[in-house]
């Protein structure tokens, strides 16, 4: 699996989850966004060219605390569209994933 693809100007990253699972959920977001932050910036691209992030969490418990850090980490340009939903994870410890789709 491809952690990022570029198709006509479009970039596309598979689900992108915290470096550090042992973690709570805000800290988690923090370094889930900087993977998302690198990974944007290895194909040319950055935040402010975000179109779409679909945000898994493992329980919506999570919700406020995640969106604190989300709402930080866009304040300073157009939000993308964006979907939050629980979801199961691959493994328990994992609290969020992002799944996102951005210009280049």
């Amino acid at each position: 699996m491809s952690r990022a693809v570029v198709h006509h100007n479009t970039v596309y990253l598979c689900g992108q989850v915290a470096k550090d699972t042992a973690h709570g959920i805000a800290e988690q977001t923090r370094t889930t966004i900087e993977k998302v932050e690198q990974l944007l910036a290895s194909v040319g691209s950055d935040k402010s060219k975000l179109l779409s992030v679909t945000i898994y969490l493992r329980s919506m418990d999570d919700f406020v605390e995640m969106n604190k850090v989300w709402d930080a980490w866009v304040s300073d340009v157009t939000p993308p569209a964006r979907a939050c939903v629980q979801a199961h994870m691959a493994r328990q410890e994992i609290l969020v994933e992002m799944s996102v789709t951005a210009a280049v």
